[in-house]
């Protein structure tokens, strides 16, 4: 159900090599001596295996986790390292036909950079979790949050999980923060406040689109009507009194949030993703035109 938030496409890219640019090339594919030594063939290792070892070097920091296809990493990346190590890049196909081959390298890789590994249950993935309740409480967006935990994982220099295992993650947080934003704001909601927001989510026909996606669409060039569609924007919403809407219940961030518990009482009905991430860039329209307050009064 989790990895229903992510297309085929985008798993495989999340689990995949990207492209380079130069500045990450130079960054990360540059061997310093001592990473030399550590790939040296005085240890006895092949030319597949030196090289695949300086890539799994050059990738950890780069991407905060090593693809299972490593021979798929950049050619232009593979090329620099076999230069640097006086190897044939081409011999990196010959690399990782059996998996535990693979594991075993990335925790010799891991260990000479101190990076850990955040196993089911660890102390890391707690914290991971908590991290992502946190954050799903300010964002809606999956891809969006598991960018966010990468970058939080590479910081505590703790290996990325499967992409699979993130995903579950990020959506459980996300139900998370749904069910915590509903308990903490839920008296906020007036009859006529529940009115406000559920036509919000109705399809109007006279913009042929619902109220909220009207309201979070972009202006697509500066010409009279987009300028009055703008205007429009906050004065709609300042009519439904959202300045008057005290969210300090959820801390320092509330005020960002407050498009998750717009459409709470459909929690049931609309899926809460889609829900949640269109009310917040509703929030940051209003918020754009200073209709809106983060405390009542």
């Amino acid at each position: 159900m989790s990895t229903r938030m992510f297309s085929e496409d985008q798993l495989e890219r999340l689990r995949s090599y990207p492209d380079i640019g130069r500045d990450d090339l130079i960054r990360y594919f540059t061997l310093t001596p001592a990473d030399v030594a550590f790939v040296d063939p005085g240890r006895g290792r092949g030319p597949a295996v030196r090289l695949s070892l300086a890539v799994q070097l050059a990738t950890l920091p780069w991407l905060g986790f090593v693809p299972d296809r490593v021979s798929a990493a950049p050619p232009v990346a593979v090329a620099r390292l076999a230069e640097r190590l006086g190897i044939d890049p081409d011999v990196l196909a010959e690399y990782g036909q059996r998996e535990q081959t693979r594991s075993d390298h990335l925790r010799l890789v891991a260990g000479y950079l101190g990076r850990k590994s955040a196993p089911a249950g660890s102390t890391a993935m707690k914290e991971l979790e908590q991290f992502l309740l946190d954050r799903a409480m300010e964002h809606d967006s999956p891809t969006l949050l598991i960018n966010l935990a990468t970058e939080y994982l590479m910081a505590a220099k703790t290996i990325r999980p499967g992409v699979t295992t993130l995903a579950k993650m990020v959506a459980s947080a996300r139900t998370g923060a749904t069910a915590l934003t509903w308990e903490k704001v839920a008296h906020l909601l007036t009859g006529e406040r529940r009115g406000d927001l559920d036509r919000l989510l109705m399809y109007d026909a006279g913009l042929k689109m619902t109220r909220l996606a009207w309201l979070i669409k972009a202006a697509t060039d500066a010409s009279a009507t987009s300028v009055k569609t703008a205007i429009e924007k906050p004065i709609y919403l300042r009519n439904m009194d959202a300045r008057t809407l005290d969210m300090s219940a959820l801390g320092p961030s509330g005020a960002a949030s407050w498009p998750r518990w717009a459409a709470a009482r459909r929690t049931r009905r609309w899926n809460a993703a889609r829900r949640s991430a269109a009310i917040r860039s509703c929030w940051r329209t209003s918020r754009s035109a200073g209709c809106c307050a983060t405390r009542s009064g």
